[in-house]
């Protein structure tokens, strides 16, 4: 039997953080074996995996932070995250990125910077007019000037509203390009989601303070996800495919990866 099931999207009041609980779509639910894939429209992608109908064997339960392996276990998380990041740049548009930088000797109090980028944001939002879909990261500057943030958003500001929620140093933004002929605003949103992506959970992370945010996303833009089920890879597909009224553009399988370790798995994209 082949079912498909909704995930619940955006929700006022529901910070869709990819930090507190790496969430910008998360199965709800188990399937008694097969294939379960999750296909964000709005980003024209989709991701899944074989589950199998035996129940998982769990081991003694282990505190946060103590993972059997925690190096494979912190790498499952980044790369969970960036993909998540990704999705969310690519499902709301994001084509323009921005960094802002400190003037003088810089800031290396990672409080400081977080407490800086709500209040640039919520004085952008106030300049705008409107709310509207943002995510950003913190680096630590390669050079050494302390820290610098790198953010994206999907619609054109004027550069002088961007100088005047930061004044605390520069600001850069622009429209992102070298991409191929015939690519969209979601082709540009990917690489700004990339972009974004690859610094989470990099070593520039490395002397952040436990708990403090490094990356985040504006509130109330999360996209959403559906959940499809079937018996095999290929009945999955098909779903996916009618459901985005394509067939993928392209295809990853964990079965043509001979150092794949983990169930097989899937990545579509359109």
């Amino acid at each position: 039997m082949v079912t498909s099931s909704r995930s619940l999207g955006d929700a006022e009041g529901v910070a869709p953080s990819l930090e507190v609980a790496t969430q910008l779509g998360r199965l709800g639910r188990q399937i008694s074996g097969g294939w379960q894939l999750g296909v964000c429209v709005a980003a024209g992608e989709a991701g899944g995996s074989f589950r199998s109908a035996r129940p998982p064997q769990r081991g003694p339960w282990v505190p946060p932070g103590q993972a059997a392996d925690p190096e494979r276990s912190a790498a499952e998380n980044n790369r969970r995250r960036r993909r998540e990041m990704r999705r969310y740049c690519a499902a709301n548009g994001l084509n323009r990125l921005g960094t802002l930088t400190y003037a003088g000797d810089g800031v290396r109090e990672w409080a400081e910077v977080v407490e800086h980028i709500a209040l640039f944001f919520r004085e952008l939002r106030r300049l705008v007019g409107q709310r509207f879909a943002y995510a950003w990261v913190i680096q630590w500057h390669p050079g050494g000037h302390g820290l610098h943030v790198h953010f994206a958003v999907g619609r054109f500001i004027r550069r002088s509203m961007v100088e005047a929620a930061w004044p605390h140093g520069f600001v850069h933004i622009k429209l992102l390009g070298d991409l191929p002929v015939g690519s969209g605003v979601r082709d540009e949103a990917r690489k700004a989601g990339r972009y974004l992506a690859s610094y989470i959970g990099s070593d520039l992370h490395g002397e952040r303070p436990q708990r403090r945010h490094a990356f985040d996303v504006a509130q109330g833009f999360k996209p959403v996800i559906e959940r499809l089920e079937g018996r095999s890879f290929e009945e999955v597909r098909a779903l996916a495919a009618d459901l985005m009224g394509a067939w993928p553009t392209f295809e990853w399988r964990s079965d043509d990866d001979p150092t794949w370790d983990r169930p097989s798995s899937c990545f579509l994209s359109w």
